[in-house]
C-alpha cells in the first residue's frame, strides 16, 4: 500500500507540474505576450545629445507612437562617439520591446569609421521602420563675411586653414556633410567635432565657429530667425520651408545630394509581436497631422507608409553601408 500510495502521491504531484508549467506556457505565449504588451513604459534611446536634430524626431514620433500604443515613450539621450555608445547600449539591453532605438545614416558609416566595434548594425538590432528623410543645410556664423554660396566657395578656399568647421561627432550626419563638402570644394577646414549638433550649434550661434552643415529640423527656426546664414540645401530639392535657399547642386556643386535618414530599431530577439504592436504604432504616428504638421515647419516629412516598415529598414541600411563604406575607407577617416 506504501507503494501505491507513493506512486499515487508522485502522479497527483505530476499532475500539479504539469498543469503549472502549462499555465506557466500560457503565461509566456506569442498571443498572451501580445495580449499584454506593453504593460509599462518604453524607453527610445537617441544616441546624441538632447536638443538636436535627432533628438527632435524622436520627441515628436515617441509622444504620438505612445499615445497610440497607451504608454509614455521616455527619451534617454546616450550620446557619444558619433551615436555607437547609445547603440551599443541597445545592442545589449533586454530583448523585450521596452527598449527602442533611433538612430539616423551614422548607424551605417558606423562599420567604416570604427574598427572596433562591440555589436553590428545589422545582425544585433530588428529594424522596425523608417522614420524620415532630412535634408541638410550648409550655414554659417551670422557675421561670417561671404553674401552668397559663389562667395563662401571661394572665400573657404582661400581662408581653409583659418576655418573652423562644426560637427556633431565622428560618423555623425554632419562629419560626413561636411567631409563631402570639403572634399568637392578642395578646403581642408579644421575639422572639430561636438557631442552632438545641439551644443555644435550653440557655438556657432556664439560664433565660437564659422561654418556647419546640419539637418534642417536643427537649422531651420535658426536661419527663419536670422541667427545663422544659409548658403545651400545639400539635396537636389528644394526644401518648401526654406524656399529661398537653393540647393548645392544648383549653384555649382553638381550631384552634391545628402540627406539624413532617420530608422528605428529594437534589439535583437525581440518579439515579433512586441515589433508588430511598435511598426503599427509608427505608421500611426507618421500619418498623425501633428507630427506631419511639426516636421514641415521643420523643413522635412514622414517617409511614406511602404518605406516604414522592418524590411524597407532593413534593405536602406544595408545599401547605405554599401554607398559609405568606400567613401569613408578612400578619405582615411578612422575613429581612435
Amino acid at each position: 500500500m506504501k507503494k501505491l500510495s507513493k506512486h499515487v502521491g508522485f502522479g497527483g504531484t505530476s499532475a500539479m507540474v504539469g498543469a503549472m508549467i502549462g499555465a506557466m506556457a500560457g503565461t509566456f505565449s506569442p498571443n498572451a505576450f501580445a495580449d499584454e504588451f506593453p504593460s509599462k513604459t518604453i524607453t527610445m534611446v537617441i544616441p546624441f545629445a538632447a536638443g538636436g536634430p535627432t533628438d527632435t524626431v524622436g520627441r515628436l514620433v515617441g509622444q504620438s507612437m505612445g499615445k497610440e500604443l497607451k504608454q509614455t515613450v521616455i527619451i534617454e539621450n546616450v550620446g557619444g562617439a558619433g551615436g555607437t555608445v547609445g547603440a551599443a547600449k541597445v545592442a545589449r539591453s533586454a530583448p523585450d520591446g521596452y527598449t527602442i532605438f533611433l538612430h539616423h545614416i551614422g548607424h551605417s558609416t558606423a562599420p567604416a569609421l570604427y574598427k572596433k566595434m562591440s555589436y553590428n548594425p545589422i545582425d544585433d538590432f530588428e529594424p522596425i521602420g523608417l522614420v524620415t528623410d532630412v535634408p541638410m543645410t550648409i550655414v554659417a556664423r551670422k557675421d561670417f563675411p561671404a553674401k552668397d554660396f559663389k562667395e563662401m566657395v571661394t572665400y573657404v578656399k582661400a581662408n581653409a586653414a583659418k576655418l573652423n568647421y562644426a560637427n556633431a561627432g565622428l560618423g555623425s550626419a554632419s562629419h560626413l556633410c561636411g567631409m563631402l563638402f570639403m572634399s568637392t570644394v578642395e578646403a581642408d577646414m579644421t575639422t572639430v567635432p561636438f557631442k552632438g549638433t545641439g551644443p555644435a550649434m550653440t557655438d556657432l550661434l556664439a560664433g565660437q565657429v564659422d561654418l556647419m552643415c546640419d539637418q534642417t529640423t536643427n537649422t531651420t527656426s535658426q536661419i527663419k530667425g536670422e541667427k545663422i546664414k544659409a548658403y545651400a540645401v545639400t539635396t537636389k530639392n528644394k526644401v518648401p520651408s526654406l524656399p529661398d535657399i537653393p540647393t548645392a547642386d544648383s549653384q555649382g556643386l553638381k550631384g552634391f545630394d545628402v540627406a539624413v535618414w532617420h530608422g528605428l530599431y529594437a534589439p535583437k530577439a525581440t518579439p515579433k509581436p512586441a515589433l508588430d504592436k511598435l511598426q503599427a504604432a509608427l505608421l500611426v504616428a507618421l500619418k498623425d497631422p501633428e507630427v506631419v504638421k511639426r516636421m514641415a515647419d521643420l523643413g522635412t516629412e514622414p517617409v511614406a507608409p511602404a518605406r516604414a516598415t522592418p524590411a524597407a529598414l532593413k534593405a536602406h541600411l544595408k545599401s547605405e553601408i554599401d554607398r559609405w563604406g568606400p567613401i569613408i575607407k578612400k578619405a582615411g577617416v578612422y575613429a581612435d
